[in-house]
């Protein structure tokens, strides 16, 4: 297919296969629930409750905003990382001749090069669909802080419910967009296929590694599983 070694192909059901797993077992499995992402909503269920405590709601406007900026940015980046993909795709002639001059790698056809770039440009298009989705999120929360219940009728059961659903509403949005930096650390790992199928499987290891680490066997996993009491 397209000219492609069977190692190509291997390296790239690996890849999709690394990437498929590893967010099932996170999203899907008893054993994602111990990861840093999941355990972090209940600091969100805890954000909002204290939210509906307060009678001056300006720090919670700031928290939100922050998240909306931070989301932004990555929003941003992932829009001109598509635009440097598509370059890559255009100029893919003058860059060919560029790689065959290097000492390592494999030289690609044009056809080959081209599905590659293709193929990054893809993962960046999925992570700009997240953050776009989870900016919206965020903004929806910020819509209901400003429509949360008064501090003094904290205690009725419509504002409870109000609570869990602003609740659920923040992790929906913290959920798209650990999903959109997922896409991120794996286009990271995509770009050893430019090098040869190889060094595009010990990427692909090495980014799932990492994310691993961050999310079971990081310091402040550590810090938040003792402060939750589920070490």
């Amino acid at each position: 297919m397209l000219g492609f070694s069977t190692l190509d192909l291997i390296a790239v059901i690996w890849f999709a296969g690394a990437w498929g797993a590893y967010a099932l077992a996170l999203d899907r499995t008893l054993y994602g629930q111990r990861g840093l992402n999941i355990r972090m909503n209940r600091y969100r269920e805890q954000w909002m409750d204290q939210m509906l405590r307060r009678e001056m709601r300006m720090i919670d406007g700031q928290v939100s905003a922050s998240l909306q900026n931070g989301t932004a940015f990555f929003a941003s980046t992932s829009l001109l990382a598509i635009g440097g993909a598509l370059t890559l795709f255009h100029s893919s002639g003058d860059i060919i001749s560029l790689v065959a001059a290097l000492p390592f790698g494999v030289v690609p056809t044009r056809l080959q090069w081209e599905a590659k770039t293709l193929g990054l440009a893809i993962i960046l298009v999925y992570a700009f669909f997240k953050f776009g989705w989870a900016y919206r999120l965020f903004n929806y929360v910020a819509i209901m802080i400003g429509g949360a219940p008064p501090a003094s009728e904290k205690d009725t059961p419509e504002a409870q419910e109000y609570v869990r659903t602003a609740a659920q509403v923040l992790a929906d949005a913290g959920r798209q967009f650990n999903r959109g930096q997922r896409a991120f650390f794996f286009a990271l790992g995509y770009l050893g296929w430019f090098v040869g199928p190889l060094p595009f499987i010990a990427t692909t290891a090495g980014v799932v590694l990492v994310m691993w680490r961050r999310q079971f066997d990081s310091a402040a996993h550590r810090a938040v599983a003792k402060e939750l009491g589920q070490d």
